[in-house]
């Protein structure tokens, strides 16, 4: 191919993709018919001048979604398109497209009691969820929540938020999520006000929890939940993350001899008995924590985005080998 040809195809090339001037009217202005416009637009893909890249997202989160529903065996997965997106707008589109998923399944009458969790990524899903009513409903926290610090995370905070914009009525447990020793632990456990919230949390119909990593951007920590020797108490009874402020280890089972006997909230074993329970997770650092949580059984729905899902999808086939 002459210097002359090359300018001569990539001119009509930019003119048709770039332009988008139709074939006839390429012709037109260069000079020449249009089945020679034809052949050289043909010649420029041909020889690699021109190449056409079709970014299927759709396709492509479908593929992730469909390997994380089959090593869990999930009933359902959902991969939010996010690449190349800034953080807080691909924050912000899992939010949306988990609030839109949550209230599908609410058009389901016989769901009458909604349980929340806590964090910052359920937070932010109550903050994009639109206004719906569903009056027969009943919002009720998962886990314990006082305190001054960060009260836009705790449970009961998002679960009235969530009942305002779904008009309806909420519980409230009235204890911290964490407490000092197991002996006040059961003291509580014994309050009428603590124990009937907790009796009834464990008869919702679905279940919107997190999934967290307690050694990376932990907001348990951030908070005050947990302090250095509770995270090396963790480490050394092999947790790689937490469900409900549950910690489990890397095969999925519930951790001993941890914080977790100090914790006031539905444990995960309830969890399990729970029609349906979507954990909305975003980030990379939570990968191996999702897998322990998926691995225990304790969620039948993962609602995550495309980064995540893919390192996930990475880190599954790398333990099939």
């Amino acid at each position: 191919m002459t210097d002359e040809e090359r300018k001569f195809l990539l001119k009509i090339s930019r003119m048709y993709y770039l332009d988008e001037l139709t074939q006839a009217e390429i012709a037109k202005k260069v000079g020449v018919s249009r089945p020679i416009i034809s052949k050289g637009l043909q010649k420029a893909r041909n020889e690699g001048l021109v190449e056409i890249i079709i970014h299927d997202e759709v396709e492509h989160t479908i593929n992730l979604e469909q390997e994380i529903a089959n090593a869990f065996s999930l009933v359902d997965v959902i991969v939010v398109p996010t690449a190349e997106m800034p953080a807080e707008v691909a924050k912000n589109a899992l939010s949306k497209a988990a609030a839109a998923y949550v209230l599908k399944q609410l058009k389901d009458a016989s769901i009458t009691k909604l349980g929340i969790s806590w964090g910052t990524t359920l937070a932010n899903i109550v903050k994009e969820w639109p206004n719906e009513a569903h009056e027969q409903l009943k919002v009720i926290p998962l886990i314990g929540g006082m305190g001054s610090n960060r009260i836009e995370l705790h449970s009961n905070q998002l679960a009235y938020e969530l009942s305002k914009k779904l008009g309806c009525n909420c519980e409230s447990l009235y204890a911290p999520a964490i407490v000092e020793t197991e002996q006040f632990r059961e003291l509580l456990l014994q309050t009428p006000t603590v124990a009937d919230v907790l009796e009834e949390a464990k008869k919702i119909d679905l279940a919107i929890v997190g999934i967290g990593n307690p050694y990376v951007d932990s907001t348990m920590e951030e908070i005050g939940y947990i302090g250095a020797e509770e995270l090396k108490s963790l480490k050394a009874a092999g947790v790689v993350g937490d469900i409900n402020s549950c910690f489990v280890c890397e095969d999925g089972s519930i951790a001993k001899n941890t914080i977790n006997e100090r914790v006031i909230g539905v444990n995960v074993d309830d969890l399990k008995q729970v029609d349906k329970v979507i954990a909305v997770v975003q980030g990379v650092h939570k990968v191996d924590s999702i897998i322990a949580t998926l691995r225990g059984g304790y969620v039948d729905t993962l609602i995550t985005d495309e980064q995540t899902a893919a390192e996930l999808v990475h880190k599954i086939k790398g333990l099939v080998k």
